[in-house]
């Protein structure tokens, strides 16, 4: 069981935790977007606009040192986890069908085996 735990720490080096902090991020810049296209506003247009200015800072952050293909599809895995998560508790949407939660639970073993 340690030896377990300690494998999970093990996954969340800085890189990764970069790659998480971005998709956190994202996911408020995109609903200011978002608001933005909508219902105009320009409080939200620059939430946005700041949200990616921090987006492109971890993404810098997170390729020191690594390569373009290993952080790109750990960022796209990341970033669909995070906003499941969020979709699923803050605007309490629900997938159709079981299977596609089986789809979620693969994205995350694929993180896994993707992790150096």
């Amino acid at each position: 069981m340690v030896v377990k735990m300690l494998d999970i720490a093990k996954f969340f080096d800085s890189k990764t935790l970069y790659l998480i902090i971005l998709s956190i991020i994202e996911i408020g810049a995109d609903f200011s977007l978002e608001r933005y296209a909508n219902y105009g506003g320009f409080n939200f247009l620059g939430l946005g606009s700041l949200g990616y200015a921090g987006v492109v800072y971890f993404l810098i952050q997170a390729l020191k040192g690594s390569n373009i293909l290993y952080i790109n599809n750990m960022w796209d895995g990341i970033s669909s986890i995070t906003e499941t998560l969020a979709a699923y508790f803050l605007l309490g949407e629900r997938f159709e069908h079981p299977r596609q939660y089986l789809g979620v639970i693969l994205i995350l073993v694929g993180m896994f085996i993707l992790h150096k």
